[in-house]
């Protein structure tokens, strides 16, 4: 019988709220469920969210009664706040968190380094928010109350998992014993320690790093900006690495890394906690700062992945999909691109809209992002935690040599999260109308937010379905793109006509004037009439430059492959 923690978990700054538990003998026999997601953590409420806006009923399993303990994940960027406007609660966050840009390194008592990360006028969000994860936790179990499609059921554990074909089977424990769940879908967003992966015996690939960081938070005054701080090799811990960040409601983060051969049972006694944090304090200038213990822990770093995330009729998101070190905040910012990228296609899947065989290119796409990630998370992994001898000498040397010579700063760079690109996903069309545009975004990758006036851009008029910008001077769209538009949403697609010209257009379901050519120059289009077609996850997956129907025939044909597109086939239809 699993009986989780009933009493609320403690914190200086947090109020944790403790949920009653969902026990199967007060509700009906359980039909069989669209999507099961197990996990309430960030990653899973996102994909749940994201599903049920599509119209997909979701069941969420949370093994415990309340939202996360200690901050955790608290540094969220840029491409993560506009996946977390798509599912309506940005606005939140933002409201709640600190934003930030800038980071600084310090070898010893010099700083060697000042990183800025880019913020352009087209940008709605700031590179980088820092919000400490119960909060984001928070907001999203309460998008995700409001919303009819999702039923959260917490103090469920999934415990067995059998498959057919047709369906995944769960054994679920509670606080009155086990009852019997059956889905169409499981997305297994349980976490790092993840029970799913567990339960069908599937290994992660990759590499793990002997270097071990406590993870503190504390309650102090500390008159210092919404800044990034490394230290490399201070006097209090020589050869080893800190980290601090700024958190909300008088929050520090310190991150400092442990000598070889000390255990984390001995880091984490009060005694030595006390010690080491007065010594950064003292470090940075505030030396007898008075300073409480919210929540602390201990980890190391880990770069691997699952080589597929589809298993069945299983499929893996976020931490249990893969493990990634912390440094350039990758952990939950990957997640979240894992979630939206699963959503739209399971959405498509589980209405009977597109073949299963769509969800392999998410296992493609992201796979393939987690290992590059890895590779670059590698290189600062190695360079905060040297894994050897020769790469401790390699680092000690720019360490160095960054005292007096400045080209060797740029080594410092943290390698932040960002979106990836999907160049050589099957899923694109090939770009054969490369020439005929002067740069732009070509297809797998992220499209470019505009800032269309104030407080409007447009990823704001972005939804879950594709979107067909088309760029002309006409005051009008060709019938034959109108037809196909209607042929599509008839099919259950969702296909919005956004026209990025001078004044309305008829037909477009939003038209956006730009009498400077700065949306055109952005995109690279020269042609007096040109078109992108954008994936539900803002990706690029085609482009074209003319007035033609069958390219978006083709292009949303190769996408998506399987029942939709060949039921809403325009082969031969052009402007």
């Amino acid at each position: 019988m699993h009986v989780p923690a009933a009493e609320p978990r403690p914190s200086l700054y947090y109020r944790h709220e403790v949920f009653t538990p969902w026990l199967a003998s007060s509700h009906p026999p359980q039909p069989v469920a669209p999507v099961v997601v197990a996990g309430a953590g960030p990653i899973g409420l996102v994909t749940a969210l994201a599903l049920a806006q599509q119209g997909v009923r979701c069941v969420v399993l949370e093994s415990e009664r309340q939202v996360c303990e200690g901050s955790r994940a608290i540094v969220f960027t840029r491409r993560s706040m506009e996946i977390l406007q798509q599912v309506g609660v940005a606005d939140a966050v933002t409201a709640q968190g600190l934003a930030w840009r800038i980071g600084h390194s310090f070898y010893r008592d010099q700083r060697v380094y000042r990183m800025e990360a880019p913020h352009d006028p087209d940008d709605r969000f700031f590179p980088m928010i820092n919000l400490q994860q119960q909060y984001l936790e928070e907001i999203l179990v309460r998008a995700a109350q409001a919303h009819p499609l999702v039923e959260l059921r917490w103090g469920n554990r999934v415990v067995g998992l059998q498959q057919t074909e047709a369906l995944a089977q769960l054994e679920v424990d509670t606080p009155e014993g086990p009852y019997t769940l059956q889905t169409r879908w499981l997305v297994a967003a349980d976490g790092a320690r993840s029970g799913l992966r567990g339960l069908l015996n599937l290994k992660l690939e990759g590499a793990s790093y002997e270097g071990r960081f406590v993870i503190a938070d504390i309650r102090v005054d500390l008159p210092l900006p919404t800044e990034r701080l490394a230290f490399f090799d201070p006097p209090w811990n020589p050869g080893n690495t800190i980290l601090m960040h700024r958190e909300p409601h008088g929050i520090w983060r310190v991150d400092y890394q442990l000598p070889p051969g000390e255990s984390p049972e001995q880091a984490l006694q009060p005694e030595s906690l006390s010690e080491r944090i007065n010594a950064q304090l003292a470090m940075i200038g505030h030396a007898g700062a008075p300073w409480e213990m919210d929540w602390c822990s201990v980890y190391s770093a880990r770069a691997l992945t699952l080589p597929d995330y589809v298993h069945g009729r299983v499929l893996f998101v976020g931490d249990a999909a893969h493990l990634l070190p912390i440094f350039g905040v990758r952990g939950a910012n990957t997640g979240f691109q894992d979630a939206q990228a699963l959503a739209w296609r399971l959405a498509l899947v589980a209405k009977g809209l597109a073949d299963p065989q769509l969800l392999v290119t998410y296992s493609q796409e992201r796979v393939g992002a987690a290992r590059e990630i890895i590779d670059e998370a590698g290189k600062s992994t190695r360079f905060m935690t040297p894994p050897s001898r020769g790469f401790r000498l390699l680092r000690d040397a720019v360490l160095s040599l960054s005292l007096t010579q400045p080209f060797v700063g740029p080594l410092f760079h943290w390698r932040t999260s960002r979106a990836h690109e999907y160049r050589d996903s099957t899923a694109n069309s090939p770009d054969t109308w490369r020439g005929m545009f002067s740069g732009g975004f070509v297809p797998g990758a992220p499209a470019q937010n505009i800032c269309l006036g104030p407080d409007d851009h447009l990823f704001d008029h972005l939804t879950h379905g594709f979107t067909l910008l088309w760029f002309s001077n006409e005051n009008h769209l060709p019938q034959a793109v109108r037809t196909a538009q209607n042929r599509w949403q008839a099919r259950g697609l969702s296909l919005k006509l956004l026209v990025v010209g001078h004044g309305e257009v008829d037909g477009a379901d939003r038209s956006f004037d730009d009498p400077q050519g700065h949306f055109r120059e952005r995109y690279g289009v020269r042609a007096p009439a040109a078109a992108y077609l954008l994936r539900p996850d803002h990706h690029v997956c085609a482009r074209w430059s003319a007035q033609n129907a069958t390219a978006l025939a083709a292009a949303l044909g190769q996408e998506l492959g399987g029942a939709l597109s060949r039921a809403c086939s325009l082969e031969g239809e052009t402007a």
